[in-house]
């Protein structure tokens, strides 16, 4: 019989681990918006999976000395089920080359809000602004 990585043809589990990349219909991997990546990311730092030193290049200004103020002490490391992205949207357009968005993080039962702003350099890339927890930035940057 033929036999898959995963075991026997057809028996390969269904779900992230056995589905393949998501794709546009064209057959390459689809790339997820800027604002979903920096969502992922920043879950990363706040929930304890990375280091805060791991934004360094991905950061503008204030926005690095907000997750290092935020991230010691954020609720989503509190122990228990690994916090998880449930969805992420632009929720504006402030001005040309810069995104507000917010994101919702569940963790087991409970939910979360987090926002953040995204600003595109000369250079194309994307780099996080700001960045606020549960209304947890603004009040640790006042407290300072």
């Amino acid at each position: 019989p033929r036999t898959a990585p995963g075991g026997p043809a057809g028996t390969r589990p269904r779900g992230a681990a056995g589905s393949r990349p998501r794709t546009s219909g064209r057959g390459a991997p689809r790339a997820l918006p800027p604002h979903t990546v920096f969502a992922e990311r920043l879950l990363a730092v706040l929930s304890g999976e990375r280091p805060v030193h791991w934004m360094l290049g991905h950061t503008l200004g204030e926005a690095y000395e907000q997750l290092v103020r935020l991230a010691p002490g954020t609720p989503l490391r509190s122990p228990g089920p690994r916090p998880v992205l449930r969805r992420c949207s632009v929720q504006a357009h402030p001005a040309q080359g810069a995104v507000e968005a917010f994101a919702t993080i569940a963790t087991g039962a409970r939910v979360r809000a987090m926002a953040f702003r995204l600003e595109r350099g000369d250079d194309q890339r994307w780099r996080c602004a700001a960045v606020e927890l549960d209304g947890l930035g603004t009040a640790a940057a006042h407290r300072t």
